[in-house]
């Protein structure tokens, strides 16, 4: 546990360090809301629900992709030292899933905001919203945290990393897709259930896999 939360704290730090990151993120997420404005000149024209979940999930998931592929992408030989030296596989991939987590829902959160402000919140149930929200940022951090770990150990890691990622995106999509089309419509929470056990069932896999994979990719 201790280890954990070094590892946490390693990269909290390093982010707050890294601010031309934190803006360059925030700045891309701004333009991609602002393009949508203006491309769709949303406030002359009313934008239907599903036009709106497809432009959010879209931003949502450029963000995602391009924040969360940093993982391991990218990270120095002294860094892999450093990881080698302070904790085992396992401790080291929850703690870059929570990471990720967090980072995630904070800019999908922001992502909404920026929605709300410029374009239009046409979601009639919040909770349900939010809950496919929190849901589907775990399981792009899941899932994407061991793909980054995969692509790190290849040549062309990007290239290694949209591919790989594309087929396990699609699955959690879906389900989100589903899930913010009941909460646009103000269907009961009941009617959202398997949609989220099955979003729920997604995360579960990929963490598992995460879990049990990521000690022979470190090996390597």
């Amino acid at each position: 546990m201790n280890n954990l939360l070094i590892l946490l704290k390693k990269e909290f730090t390093l982010e707050l360090r890294r601010k031309s990151v934190i803006s360059g993120i925030g700045l891309y997420l701004f333009s991609l809301v602002f393009i949508c404005y203006l491309t769709f000149n949303l406030r002359l024209n009313a934008i239907n629900a599903a036009t709106w979940s497809a432009l959010f999930w879209l931003v949502i998931l450029f963000s995602a992709v391009n924040t969360v592929a940093k993982s391991f992408i990218g990270e120095k030989p002294g860094a892999w030292v450093y990881l080698y030296m302070t904790a085992g596989a396992h401790e080291i991939i929850i703690s870059r899933i929570i990471y990720n987590f967090i980072l995630c829902l904070l800019l999908a959160l922001v992502g909404y905001g920026l929605f709300v402000l410029f374009i239009d919140n046409p979601v009639a149930d919040q909770g349900v919203f939010l809950a496919g929200l929190a849901l589907t940022c775990l399981g792009f951090s899941a899932s994407l945290s061991l793909i980054s770990g995969i692509a790190a150990k290849a040549r062309n890691s990007h290239v290694v990393m949209a591919v790989l990622s594309f087929p396990v995106m699609i699955g959690i999509l879906l389900m989100a897709i589903r899930i913010t089309k009941n909460a646009l419509d103000g269907l009961e929470a009941s009617a959202s259930r398997d949609e989220m056990l099955n979003l729920l069932g997604i995360n579960v896999i990929s963490g598992a896999l995460s879990y049990l994979l990521f000690p022979y990719i470190w090996r390597s």
